[in-house]
């Protein structure tokens, strides 16, 4: 409970609109997605306070996806109409290695030119962060798949960070971004039979 009254009012909005982001994006909901612009830009500043880079850096990215994926979302005037559809099996390899690429890339960058205390898990965490918000934005099944994976990956580095209202909420997104999955690959199943 002390740790929770230490909490900023900053990491309490990035929860918050956090949390009801990705509930609204697990719903296909349009409206995840000026919710997170509000989300984004609150963890931007609060990463940026605790010498996270990478996903400092992340939340910029995820901003200009927020912005396209609405976009994306809305131009086909209800989010429903847009087809979720899969990753083809050849493209698993492709962001397989994209994610390990970027992460040393990230984990080396950030270790030789910054202060972070956590480079690499920073940086293999922005990676498939990276590579999921670009799934998500597509309405690719798999997002979610990456999501729960990251998700767990960013609970013990929250921990280790001491934002452990945020390592709380990465519990609950783990529980989220699975129902997603689950949501969605059966609205997926739906739209092909």
């Amino acid at each position: 409970m002390s740790q929770l009254h230490q909490t900023t009012a900053l990491e309490w909005v990035a929860v918050v609109t956090g949390f009801i982001c990705i509930y609204l994006a697990a719903k296909e909901s349009i409206w995840n997605w000026p919710i997170s612009i509000i989300s984004v830009i609150s963890y931007g500043f609060l990463f940026f306070g605790e010498a996270m880079y990478g996903d400092m850096t992340l939340q910029i990215y995820f901003l200009f996806t927020a912005f396209y994926g609405w976009y994306f979302w809305i131009t086909n005037q209800v989010a429903h109409s847009k087809p979720i559809t899969r990753l083809a099996t050849k493209y698993w390899l492709l962001v397989i290695i994209f994610v390990l690429a970027l992460s040393i890339f990230l984990g080396w960058f950030m270790a030789s030119f910054t202060n972070s205390t956590v480079p690499y898990a920073d940086g293999f965490c922005t990676s498939v962060s990276f590579v999921a918000q670009f799934l998500l934005t597509r309405k690719i099944l798999e997002n979610w798949l990456l999501w729960v994976f990251v998700n767990i990956c960013y609970v013990p580095l929250f921990i280790y960070k001491n934002l452990n209202l945020s390592a709380l909420l990465y519990v609950v997104l783990i529980i989220i971004a699975f129902k997603g999955y689950l949501d969605w690959r059966k609205t997926y199943r739906e739209q092909i039979n």
